[in-house]
């Protein structure tokens, strides 16, 4: 019965987003901060990482694994992408009920701007480290939120004009929302929190260049021995590891999606040996580089 009310209520959002959807995968929109996805089969967990955005699944439903930590969310729930943090991820939908999907990127400027107007009576982020990936259930405000955003995607006038708008009322929808602690942490200049998202934002602008944990602290303003315990706690890796597993992911996504050659995503991405590079691949997704078959579907 659950799981008939989410169905129904979501068939707008599923219409709104097959409309968009005209291939397999994150299908780019009218707009740079909005993705629309569709997948027709189970995919086994694999190695995955996502921008800081917002996950709202209209149909369909994935298991997300961080370090101890298991989250599935589905029709009925979205997830909250504080943090770009690889993970673990399985995808659960078949061609009679597609995985249907749109990720909103999180910007931290927006956000900042908007947590200003918040009321002041508004729960201040938690003491503690927050989670740097969470689910929250779909609610009512949060699936009208969204149905506006992708009504005003399917016209490029209308998505030129009032999109922007549309993106701030869904990031403003989920300051509102149960997680809005992670999200105000994420801009709140002072805290751990927010100075690993500036360094992992680094990261993943720079991460084809030698980078050292020395550098990364200073960059953060804190020392050696404090970044790299909060780094840890936010992302499950040590920041040398996440830069590691990061480098991957992106030669990964060159040899499916560009059809490059080893030799030339492991430049790309870094790596001074083919070799290394070659044998770090297999030991992350349990075959060689050179057996990736090029233009494929890139993992959802």
């Amino acid at each position: 019965m659950q799981l008939t009310r989410y169905v129904d209520a979501n068939a707008p959002l599923c219409r709104l987003i097959s409309a968009l959807a005209w291939r397999p995968g994150f299908v780019p929109t009218h707009l740079p901060q909005v993705q629309v996805l569709s997948w027709d089969h189970y995919v086994a967990s694999s190695p995955q990482i996502y921008e800081p955005s917002l996950m709202i699944l209209a149909q369909g439903s994935k298991l997300a694994r961080l370090g101890p930590r298991t989250l599935e969310y589905g029709a009925g729930h979205y997830l909250v992408q504080a943090l770009s943090v690889p993970f673990m991820c399985e995808t659960f939908a078949t061609a009679q009920a597609p995985l249907l999907g749109v990720a909103v990127d999180i910007d931290r400027t927006v956000l900042a701007e908007l947590v200003q107007h918040l009321p002041a009576e508004t729960p201040a982020p938690q003491a503690q480290t927050p989670q740097s990936m969470t689910s929250a259930a779909l609610d009512a405000p949060m699936r009208a939120s969204v149905e506006r955003l992708l009504e005003c995607l399917q016209d490029p006038l209308d998505a030129q004009v009032l999109g922007p708008a549309r993106v701030r009322e869904v990031l403003y929808t989920a300051l509102r929302g149960p997680q809005a602690g992670v999200l105000r942490a994420l801009v709140e200049q002072q805290g751990h929190f927010a100075r690993i998202g500036a360094a992992l934002s680094f990261l993943r602008e720079h991460y084809s260049e030698p980078l050292g944990v020395e550098a990364l602290a200073e960059r953060a303003n804190m020392s050696v021995s404090t970044f790299h315990e909060h780094f840890k706690r936010c992302t499950e890796l040590a920041p040398m590891q996440y830069l590691k597993r990061l480098r991957l992911l992106k030669a990964q996504q060159m040899l499916l999606g560009e059809g490059v050659g080893v030799a030339q995503a492991a430049h790309r991405v870094g790596y001074q040996s083919s070799s290394q590079f070659s044998r770090e691949y297999k030991r992350q997704f349990a075959r060689s580089p050179g057996e990736e078959q090029p233009y494929q579907s890139l993992p959802v």
